[in-house]
């Protein structure tokens, strides 16, 4: 298999298997300023560099292995810009702006006081006892490699060989390159081709040991007269699992940063389990609820203090309205005449 060229895509391919839409990537060049990073073909800027490196493709299209000719110069008034940006995510006391996760600054001690030292570098290290799931990239910085099988990735032959950046990116006047090894180049595509100058074991899972932070995030939901839409808003995920059942739904999600949510949401009643669904989007999971019956809910969850029921704009609006009584659906078994 060939690799594809393009910014943002990269992955290996059949050209058998090369077709329309098969590619999503990015079509213009890479754009930093004030800290935040981005593409200047879409609109969305973070301020971490794996951030930056992860944000999906706004272009689809067919794979390429071209190698894309050089992005022309900024103009002049576009570098004094960036050049006067103030702060990057960490400078260094010569000037040098640090894109990514940098180290804590040192802690300032007086003269005559013995300065700490540097504790040892600690390599993160996969539990191999954790399964991969097909197509996932290596974590760590310059690698690349997909996982193949266990015997491939995990194994002792090339492929299981890990080069890797464990440093952090740095980009000053111009200049790119990595933390932990000395080359400097002045284009962008070149930095991203720099080899890595370590060699270790591939990161495909992380460790298990670390201590895992359970956070919660924030939710909403609406409905119609046939579904309940619960929306729960999470950034960064890397495994979304939600199970239905007949009157709940268990929600997992596992995010960057060794971050989980994970919450049981009993429901107001019960729910057509078989045509439930859920949708994972960049900045939120949204859950459909599909109803068992055309009755209205008063709440998300079971509740004993109940003063409003929702309505579906029996008042004559075009939304959903509050009522002090419970409005059914026309075919829904439980309808009623109001005597």
């Amino acid at each position: 298999m060939v690799k594809c060229t393009h910014k943002g895509c990269e992955k290996e391919f059949k050209e058998e298997e090369n077709v329309d839409n098969a590619c999503q990537y990015h079509a213009g060049a890479p754009v930093f300023h004030e800290g935040l990073k981005g593409w200047s073909c879409c609109k969305k800027r973070v301020d971490d560099f794996d951030e930056f490196l992860a944000i999906p493709g706004c272009t689809h299209g067919r794979h390429s292995t071209e190698v894309a000719a050089s992005a022309a110069p900024a103009p002049k008034a576009a570098a004094t810009e960036v050049k006067s940006a103030p702060t990057a995510s960490h400078v260094t006391k010569e000037g040098v702006e640090v894109y990514g996760k940098a180290p804590a600054p040192p802690v300032a001690v007086a003269a005559p006081a013995k300065v700490e030292e540097a504790k040892p570098e600690v390599i993160e290290e996969d539990d191999e006892t954790v399964p991969v799931p097909a197509g996932t990239t290596c974590k760590r910085r310059g690698c690349g490699r997909v996982w193949k099988d266990q015997a491939t990735s995990r194994g002792n032959g090339e492929e299981a060989t890990c080069t890797f950046h464990p440093g952090a990116p740095i980009f000053h006047e111009g200049s790119k390159g990595w933390s932990c090894c000395p080359r400097k180049v002045l284009d962008f595509d070149e930095f991203l081709k720099i080899e890595g100058c370590k060699k270790g074991k591939h990161l495909f899972v992380g460790s298990s040991s670390e201590s895992e932070e359970l956070v919660d995030c924030r939710t909403d939901w609406y409905q119609t007269q046939t579904n309940v839409i619960l929306s729960i808003f999470a950034k960064n995920k890397e495994d979304t699992k939600v199970t239905f059942g007949k009157q709940s739904v268990d929600v997992d999600i596992k995010m960057k940063g060794n971050k989980r949510f994970k919450k049981t949401f009993p429901l107001f009643t019960t729910i057509d389990v078989e045509n439930s669904k859920f949708t994972v989007l960049s900045t939120k999971i949204e859950i459909n609820l599909k109803k068992d019956s055309g009755i209205s809910w008063a709440s998300l969850e079971p509740s004993d203090d109940i003063k409003t029921w929702t309505t579906f704009g029996v008042l004559g609006t075009g939304g959903t309205v509050g009522s002090k009584e419970m409005y059914y659906n026309a075919d829904s078994p439980l309808n009623f005449v109001k005597k």
